[in-house]
């Protein structure tokens, strides 16, 4: 997903009368400061200081011209230094904050952004800026408070929406997110990502209806993005529109070839739909870009089960138990594969590990139920499909009544 970044910067206008030659250079700079010239405007900028090194407005001019230029340090240091001679200045806090946002200084970038609301309480853009900072540390609810104040500043400011709904859907308020989202693309209906994240909400009200016309709305806007292409086809697989959805997950592997999640769900789809092939393929790439994703593992394993593979399949169940010791179903399923081996024993010992793992799974009690009976321990057997069916394994019943009565 692109990242827009909306951090603002500006430069003061007010120009005071210390020395008539500072003021001149400070004039001279500005000027080239608004033509793009910051290099040359850092020369007269610098030669104000050297005429009168107490006027605060050339070393706040100074700074932003080094960080139109990047020099985010010296930046800072040319605004601490007007600070001190303009200490009420909340433009050379909330700038300087901003230049500290960019070094990764969060907290030094609020600290500023505090002292410029302090000074300016209707400075808009300092709750914006803080209230997006907060948001990058995952502090949601503070941004949200933020993103708010912003708002009722300046009721126009699409941004602040966005990010507002962004941290709400953070937040799990899927239904006030939308809210915003919905202003977002009132005010500017051509980002895409408003959209994007508006359906992101509505799949999680299970709305996939209205995800996937949001979805296709972003795609539209921005037609190169894996991750909208990949979140439709989600949807999509949600209403069992499998063939809708590996369409949207090969589109993203075309725009991504290392977008693990669509090989991962296209190989699911597949098996899904019994293409057992395609889905080992998709699951062995997937595999290829993330080795150590246990999943990934196990759903080609299943694959190999039904194209019975069973060594095959064992070996990648026994890969996807080392990398995730404690996931009951890979236990399950080599125990499957060792049962349609033969392997009784070993069978019963996996089951036996899964139930360990995960106590009220229906089928892991049906497996080992079969397979003590396999082995002529018949009590034990009908004891786990007993079991088996009181869990709800609607198959245990039958075989309670072909081997238990």
């Amino acid at each position: 997903m692109k990242k827009q970044s909306f951090l603002l910067v500006s430069l003061s206008l007010s120009i005071f009368a210390y020395s008539q030659s500072a003021v001149d250079f400070y004039n001279r700079g500005y000027d080239k400061f608004k033509r793009k010239d910051y290099k040359s405007a850092i020369t007269d900028f610098t030669k104000g200081i050297d005429l009168d090194p107490k006027y605060a407005m050339v070393f706040f001019g100074r700074g932003n011209s080094k960080a139109e230029l990047e020099d985010y340090i010296g930046a800072i240091a040319d605004f601490t230094k007007g600070i001190e001679l303009d200490p009420k200045n909340a433009e050379a806090y909330y700038n300087r904050g901003n230049c500290k946002g960019k070094l990764a200084d969060e907290k030094g970038a609020i600290g500023d952004y505090t002292k410029a609301i302090e000074l300016d309480a209707k400075h808009a853009k300092a709750y914006y800026n803080q209230g997006y900072i907060k948001r990058e540390l995952a502090d949601y609810s503070g941004a949200i408070i933020d993103f708010t104040k912003a708002i009722e500043l300046n009721p126009n400011d699409t941004a602040a929406y966005y990010f507002r709904g962004y941290s709400k859907a953070k937040l799990y308020d899927y239904t006030a997110a939308i809210f915003d989202f919905n202003k977002a693309i009132e005010l500017d209906a051509t980002y895409a990502n408003s959209y994007f994240f508006r359906g992101n909400s509505k799949y999680f009200l299970d709305d996939h209806i209205g995800a996937i016309t949001d979805y296709t709305k972003a795609i539209e806007l921005d037609p190169t993005d894996a991750e909208k292409y990949y979140n439709r086809g989600y949807s999509k697989a949600q209403l069992n529109d499998y063939t809708g959805a590996l369409a949207d997950y090969t589109k993203a592997t075309e725009l991504d070839p290392k977008h693990f999640k669509s090989y991962y769900n296209r190989g699911f789809n597949k098996f899904k739909i019994k293409d057992y092939e395609g889905a080992i393929a998709d699951c062995s790439k997937a595999i290829e870009i993330s080795p150590m994703d246990a999943d990934a593992y196990f759903n080609r394993g299943l694959s190999k089960n039904e194209l019975e593979d069973y060594r095959g399949a064992i070996a990648d169940f026994t890969k996807g138990i080392e990398l995730a010791p404690n996931d009951a179903k890979a236990y399950i399923g080599k125990g499957v594969s060792n049962a349609r081996l033969n392997d009784y024993r070993g069978s019963i010992a996996d089951f036996t590990k899964g139930i360990e793992l995960a106590p009220n799974d229906a089928k892991a009690y049906y497996n080992r139920g079969l397979s003590y009976i396999s082995i002529g321990d018949k009590n034990k057997g009908c004891l786990d499909l007993s079991k088996s069916g009181k869990l709800g394994k609607e198959e245990a019943s039958e075989m309670l009544k072909k081997y238990c009565q």
